[in-house]
C-alpha cells in the first residue's frame, strides 16, 4: 500500500483519536478569511473531519477532497445532511477541478503529504485573487515535562521498536517547508502558535499512537509488541499519559 494511504485502514481509530486543534486558531481562521455564506473553501484531505465541522458551521460553501476511499464514505456519513458540503475522493495531485476556483483553501496536517511543488503551485491557480491558503498542524506534542521518568522509560521501547522498524517509511515522505509558499507566489506569509491539553489513559494513549502513519507500518510481531510495552509503561505511571499539545497555524494569500 502506498504510504500515504495508511490511514484509511485505521478508519474507527482516526476519528476517535485525532486531535481536533483548538477553538481560537478556528475563530482566528475564520475570521481572518472572511469565511461565511457565499464563501467557497476546499478542505485538503480532511480524514474523518478533526478541522470540518468549524468552518462547515459557518455556512459557506464547502468542499473537499480526500485521498482514502473509508475516509471519504465516512464524511459523507456524518457531514452529508448538510447541504453545503460536498466531498470526493480523489487524489488532489492528479483531480481535475475544472473551472472552479476558492476564496479559501486549507489543510489540517495534510499538505505536507504531497510535493511542494504541487501543493504550493496547485493550490495557488486554484484560489481566485486575494483567497487564502491555511495550513494547520500539530506542531508540538509533548509529553515529556508532565512525567520524565515516563516518557524515559517510553523512550526506551521507541528505540527497540520504532527507529528499527519503521526507519524505510519515515524516510520516503519528501521534505515539506511550509514557509516555501512564497517561493510559488504567495504573499502576506505569517504564523501562529495555539496550546492545548489533552489527558488519556493508557489504553486511549495507545490507539492514539495507532493512528500515526509511522507507527502504523511497524511490521508484526513487533508493532503488537510496541504497543503492548506502552500500555504497559503508561499503566505503571498511574494510566494517565499528558499532552502539551502547540497548533500551529500558516497563513497566505494570493495577491489581488
Amino acid at each position: 500500500m502506498e504510504y500515504r494511504r495508511v490511514f484509511d485502514t485505521v478508519l474507527e481509530l482516526f476519528d476517535r483519536f485525532r486531535p481536533r486543534y483548538s477553538p481560537e486558531l478556528f475563530a482566528d481562521f475564520i475570521e481572518t478569511a472572511g469565511i461565511g455564506p457565499g464563501v467557497t473553501v476546499l478542505e485538503l484531505g480532511p480524514g474523518t473531519g478533526q478541522a470540518t465541522d468549524p468552518v462547515l458551521e459557518t455556512g459557506c460553501d464547502y468542499y473537499a477532497i480526500e485521498l482514502g476511499e473509508h475516509l471519504a464514505a465516512k464524511m459523507e456519513e456524518k457531514y452529508g445532511k448538510y447541504p453545503n458540503f460536498h466531498i470526493v475522493n480523489d487524489d488532489f495531485i492528479t483531480h481535475d477541478f475544472g473551472q472552479m476556483k476558492f476564496d479559501v483553501i486549507y489543510s489540517a496536517a495534510t499538505i505536507q503529504w504531497i510535493p511542494e511543488e504541487v501543493a504550493f503551485s496547485k493550490t495557488y491557480e486554484l484560489l481566485k485573487p486575494g483567497g487564502y491558503l491555511a495550513m494547520m498542524l500539530l506542531q508540538e506534542n509533548d509529553y515529556r515535562s508532565a512525567n520524565e521518568e515516563m516518557y524515559a522509560e517510553i523512550q526506551k521501547l521507541y528505540d527497540r521498536y520504532y527507529y528499527k522498524y519503521s526507519v524505510q517509511y519515515r524516510d520516503m515522505k519528501a521534505p515539506f517547508d511550509y514557509r516555501h509558499a512564497t517561493d510559488y507566489g504567495f504573499t502576506d506569509f505569517t504564523y501562529r502558535d495555539y496550546h492545548g491539553v489533552r489527558v488519556f489513559t493508557a489504553d486511549e494513549y495507545v490507539s492514539y499512537c495507532g493512528t500515526h502513519s509511522d507507527h502504523i507500518v511497524i511490521p508484526e510481531p513487533y508493532k503488537t509488541e510496541f504497543f503492548e510495552g506502552l500500555r504497559d509503561v503508561a499503566r505503571r505511571f498511574g494510566d494517565r499519559v499528558e499532552y502539551r499539545d502547540t497548533y500551529r497555524l500558516y497563513l497566505a494569500r494570493k495577491p489581488l
